[in-house]
């Protein structure tokens, strides 16, 4: 058993605003979406964002594992009371259920479920006609179960207990091949909690159930080290590779170790950015690309990416484990806390010259902003280690250990990464003989020492970890070197697209405030998303040796400047911790080559980039779940999917169905709709005869056009526009855009929908 505290430093403040956002959190706002849902008065008005969806509940969900951790690490009494205070409010939710169901909408879409003919409606985030209900309902299983381990409340166990012996006697009505089918809706970590309460209670019901709740389509490939996570939804998958990871420790079968293992390689060695942060518009892309834009890196894949990362680092020690860790705490997470407000953001864009958006405190409960709230509360928690082996020291922050098995307290006293030192101190030690590794990461640019009490000094240069094997006694000292220099980072995809390091931070080019929005604290997060940007330099140098141009700036640790290497300006470039730039723009991302490449490059996507960003008014993303959510899709007889060969996703509808959505306009303007297919695809034969692929666009309910797709451009994205005429918008700011069958033809597959300015697309096409 071991409890960690933060000391002084850059971690502890940012938990310090943790906790205040917690603190400023209503309980009875959190949970009036549960009141609803079993037609009971709230006591509160509902929050907005998800919590005003079917979604809802996720949230108080999230609050009470965040309350929870939190109380742990800071005693916090005032968190306690509200935390009893929501549990009781749950309770007393629950004891108006027969059964013992508890959450933010109603039971209905699981009766669907359980006690229909079998032939329920599902799709990748709908379940029985609610939005990825288990996913949001998976928050109140995991925040009940985490307020009982960390407060030891019973009521806290008995509420999770009644749910769990509702989810188990209604799926008990599905056969396995049903249950399976159910879980193509995300359905968060049921499996991870499932586990977890058959560890607290021993009830083999919920082992059971936690092996039900495996998703054999993606697990089963993992296990025999098969990747097929190519247009897989990111953060649906994360978490059933984390509740496997805890069924190995359950049951000892290599097979979940095998998925566990191999997904985590896959992710952190082919699919991550720079900051450690994965995916784009919420997908796990292509292997090896690091495509860059506003909507990547979503914050709470990476939540669930340290989890599974500490969880396999207690099977396995290895450095590589903590190295990945360390960077994405640095970079993602520390780094998506705003430190005045503690508000959160959703994604975390990689787009050279954009902006960090944050969430606003009443409106703003999306996924990222549970596992922001969680996030604080969790900073120390892989900091140390212990086995029957050794202990462990894997990150260099300012902290206290208290390791009760071994009767020892080691507090570390360190600036790092604003120092290269450490200072480890063991404050209680009962005169015993144990290892103590201290890990050697992979940036050390050199050999990482220890001087143990002024005297004894060892080393090493080999990643991995320094092991020091002596008689421990109260008062000893180590004190650590880590060397670090800039170094490149270089992108999967393109050699010339990097970013630079020092150590493992970051660094982001400070790019001002050049048409910044009035704010960026924002309801909704996809608001400012095709706000105006600026032309980011490239950097163009013949000297391969970074420190040779940019260099440290004297009195200000973690700042550099570059040399006039960029062009155009030849001005020079300011760097500071990517995890310290807030509310302005940055880029993490460069373009970067020799003069003679730049004598004959010509960006051919830049020009592309400007015309779509300057003319857009909205866009939507099929098959992406926010950007579809967002827009409210309504459909019938329609599914999405992800398409490798044009690697993208997209939506079709077929048997005479439909799909629409609810788009922005700019008011009293010419407006004109771009539209993306694919040029493969057209009409084909199945068992049913031949299938045209034709279709009608609704704006407001009246035609705009009629298409036909006869397989015009093969193997290549293509885009149709459609004029609007002018009378079915005007005097409104949103419209409802429809693409129906015609003739009992298929829809699609649309695979971009644009809503654009005709006049400033004309203005443009002028200037070109």
């Amino acid at each position: 058993m071991m409890r960690t505290t933060l000391l002084d430093g850059i971690f502890q403040q940012s938990q310090q605003t943790g906790k205040g956002y917690l603190l400023n959190m209503d309980v009875d706002r959190l949970v009036a979406p549960c009141y609803e849902a079993a037609s009971l008065q709230p006591k509160g008005a509902r929050y907005g964002g998800w919590e005003s969806t079917p979604i809802a509940g996720h949230s108080v969900g999230h609050w009470l594992s965040a309350a929870a951790a939190m109380y742990a690490v800071t005693g916090d009494e005032a968190l306690l009371q509200k935390l009893n205070y929501a549990v009781d409010e749950l309770a007393f939710v629950q004891s108006h259920d027969p059964y013992g169901y508890v959450s933010g909408f109603a039971r209905d879409c699981f009766d669907r479920v359980f006690f229909g003919d079998g032939e329920f409606e599902v799709h990748n985030f709908g379940l029985g006609g609610s939005w990825v209900p288990w996913y949001s309902i998976h928050k109140i299983y995991a925040g009940l179960i985490d307020v009982f381990k960390m407060t030891g409340s019973e009521k806290a166990l008995q509420v999770v207990v009644k749910l769990a012996d509702w989810a188990k006697k209604g799926s008990d009505c599905l056969t396995d091949e049903q249950f399976q089918r159910m879980m193509i809706c995300e359905y968060g970590g049921m499996n991870e909690s499932m586990a977890d309460l058959y560890l607290i209670t021993g009830n083999r019901d919920y082992l059971e159930l936690a092996i039900r709740f495996c998703h054999q389509a993606i697990l089963e490939p993992l296990s025999r080290g098969v990747d097929e996570l190519e247009g897989k939804h990111a953060n649906t998958q994360i978490p059933k590779v984390i509740g496997a990871a805890k069924l190995y420790d359950i049951t000892g079968e290599e097979k979940y170790r095998k998925m566990a293992e191999f997904f985590w390689q896959e992710v952190t060695g082919n699919r991550s950015y720079i900051i450690g942060g994965n995916s784009n518009f919420e997908h796990f892309r292509a292997k090896h690309t690091e495509r860059l834009g506003v909507e990547t890196a979503e914050t709470c894949n990476t939540y669930n990416m340290l989890k599974l990362t500490a969880h396999l680092f207690r099977w396995s020690p290895d450095a590589e484990y903590m190295d990945f860790y360390e960077r994405a705490l640095y970079n993602h997470i520390l780094a998506s806390q705003d430190p005045d407000s503690g508000a959160k953001m959703y994604f975390v864009s990689t787009e050279p010259g954009h902006f960090k958006v944050y969430g606003s405190h009443d409106h703003s409960f999306w996924c990222c902003t549970g596992t922001g709230m969680e996030n604080p509360a969790l900073y120390q928690r892989d900091i140390y280690h212990s086995d029957r082996d050794a202990v462990y020291v894997n990150l260099f922050i300012s902290s206290k250990a208290v390791i009760e098995d071994r009767n020892v307290v080691i507090r570390q006293e360190t600036k790092f990464p604003k120092t290269d030192r450490t200072t480890i101190v063991l404050e209680e030690a009962p005169d015993a003989r144990f290892k103590l590794r201290i890990r050697v990461p992979y940036w050390a640019a050199g050999t990482v020492t220890a001087v143990v009490g002024g005297t004894e000094t060892y080393s090493s240069s080999e990643r991995g970890f320094l092991e020091i094997d002596r008689l421990w006694n109260a008062g000893d000292t180590i004190e650590v070197t880590l060397p670090m220099d800039l170094h490149v980072y270089r992108a999967r995809d393109d050699d010339k697209k990097v970013g630079f390091m020092y150590g493992p931070v970051v660094l982001a080019g400070a790019l001002g405030r050049e048409q910044f929005p009035e704010c960026d604290i924002v309801d909704n997060h996809l608001k400012l998303h095709h706000h105006p940007l600026i032309d980011v330099p490239i950097l163009v140098t013949d000297e391969p040796d970074v420190k040779q141009w940019i260099k440290p700036v004297e009195g200000s640790a973690l700042t550099f400047v570059t040399d006039a290497v960029d062009e155009p300006g030849g001005q020079g470039i300011k760097l500071i911790p990517f995890y310290e730039l807030h509310h302005q723009r940055y880029t993490i991302y460069w373009t970067m080559m020799n003069k003679e490449q730049y004598e004959n490059y010509v960006d051919h996507g830049k020009a592309e980039r400007e015309r779509l960003h300057a003319i857009t008014v909205d866009v939507v993303s099929p098959h992406e779940q926010q950007s579809e959510v967002e827009h409210g899709i309504q459909s019938q007889e329609s599914r999405s999917d992800y398409s490798v060969h044009a690697q993208q996703g997209y939506r079709v509808a077929e048997s005479g169905g439909y799909f629409s959505y609810r788009m922005a306009v700019a008011p009293d303007r010419a407006m004109a709709l771009q539209v993306t297919y694919y040029g493969s695809e057209g009409a084909y034969h199945n068992e049913h005869g031949w299938n045209e692929r034709e279709f009608d666009i609704l704006v407001n309910g009246s035609t705009i056009a009629r298409q036909k797709l006869e397989a015009p451009h093969p193997e290549q994205l293509f885009d149709v526009l459609y004029n609007i005429p002018s009378e079915l918008i005007r005097g409104s700011d949103h419209t409802e855009v429809k693409f129906v069958s015609a003739n009992g033809g298929v829809v699609g597959g649309v695979f971009g929908i644009r809503m654009v300015d005709r006049l400033k697309m004309e203005k443009w096409e002028q200037k070109v």
